[in-house]
């Protein structure tokens, strides 16, 4: 079966970074666009970012522009999620979506 399993999340400053991952099995994952999506308490989940099942192109929400690098290896079945210069508005369940499965999710909390 589909599973996806996110981890790399925690308690970072501001201004700080955090790499999240999220392995993947049960499917093509090189044949698969995947995307992180998040969700902070109180609130919706929103998408952050997305990316070709090649690698090749990538695309993200306005506010994480020029913090976040999405990233993927295919040989090893793994998405990436980069994310720098973190900010508390940043503080959310971190989810990854691939071949319309979920993951767990994994926190990051962004606090002094």
């Amino acid at each position: 079966q589909v599973q996806l399993v996110e981890s790399g999340g925690g308690l970072v400053q501001p201004g700080g970074s955090l790499r999240l991952s999220c392995a993947a099995s049960g499917f093509t994952f090189s044949r698969s666009p995947m995307s992180w999506y998040r969700q902070a308490p109180g609130k919706e989940r929103e998408f952050v970012a997305r990316i070709t099942s090649t690698g090749a192109n990538t695309n993200y929400r306005d506010s994480v522009k020029d913090r976040f690098t999405i990233s993927r290896d295919n040989a090893k079945n793994t998405l990436y999620l980069q994310m720098n210069s973190l900010k508390p508005e940043d503080t959310a369940i971190y989810y990854c979506l691939g071949y319309g499965s979920w993951g767990q999710g994994t926190q990051v909390t962004v606090s002094s």
